[in-house]
């Protein structure tokens, strides 16, 4: 066993339903612009294919509790979102053959820094500065795709101190989940342990500490976060 000269970071995972058994997490990919709604909200074009951007795996948060608001950031935003997660993966997978390879669903949050997300826009820079950093992917626990069905559509809602501000039905998503892993794994070899955050419909907006977000999803575990101090 090889010997490292710095203690090596634990394995980020998810929790799964009715099991003691833990999914390992390798990429998170994120897809954007994925809801004509929220492309609109973002005067973005909506004739522009969705956005692949990755966060770490160790940006997730298993099953929410309570997150810092994060340093860097006066525009704390949250975007609640379906997530896959997969149990095998390659290249060139074909639409047909998608979803064979899904190992189940839940619910997750791509929390983001929207102050600098208009700025990197516009200078062409890269994302992670918006959307990669500490702690901005609470995701809930994951129901297995044999449990729940493959899911094609579903009400998917987040809950600010119990006031509705996201519900869509995740069938309005211009990229379905089976051409999301298609087209990633044109780009990307896809691998068991991966995780997809399929997008955000419309309604996304900033919280502040002591907000509390509730995000559900019709078949799937429901997640509750609490925004604390802000970090340090």
């Amino acid at each position: 066993m090889a010997a490292y000269v710095l203690p090596t970071a634990a394995q980020a995972h998810l929790d799964v339903v009715g099991s003691d058994e833990k999914f390992p997490v390798r990429r998170v990919y994120c897809i954007g612009k994925n809801y004509v709604a929220h492309i609109r909200e973002m005067n973005a074009d909506e004739r522009d294919p969705p956005v692949i951007f990755m966060k770490p795996a160790d940006a997730v948060v298993r099953n929410g509790g309570e997150i810092p608001y994060p340093v860097f950031t006066e525009n704390f935003h949250y975007e609640c979102e379906l997530v896959v997660v997969l149990k095998s993966g390659g290249y060139n997978i074909s639409v047909a053959d998608a979803a064979s390879h899904i190992y189940g669903y839940a619910v997750g949050l791509d929390m983001t820094r929207r102050d600098h997300q208009k700025g990197v826009l516009e200078k062409g820079l890269p994302w992670e500065v918006t959307k990669a950093f500490d702690l901005s992917a609470p995701i809930g626990p994951v129901t297995r795709a044999e449990e729940c069905g493959v899911l094609t559509s579903g009400q998917l809602t987040l809950k600010v101190n119990g006031e509705v501000k996201q519900d869509a039905d995740i069938g309005l998503m211009i990229w379905k989940v089976d051409e999301i892993i298609a087209k990633l794994s044109e780009q990307h070899r896809l691998q068991p342990g991966d995780i997809i955050m399929t997008g955000t419909p419309a309604g996304v907006g900033a919280v502040v500490t002591g907000d509390v977000l509730d995000c559900t999803m019709e078949g799937l575990e429901p997640m509750q976060v609490r925004i604390g101090p802000k970090a340090v």
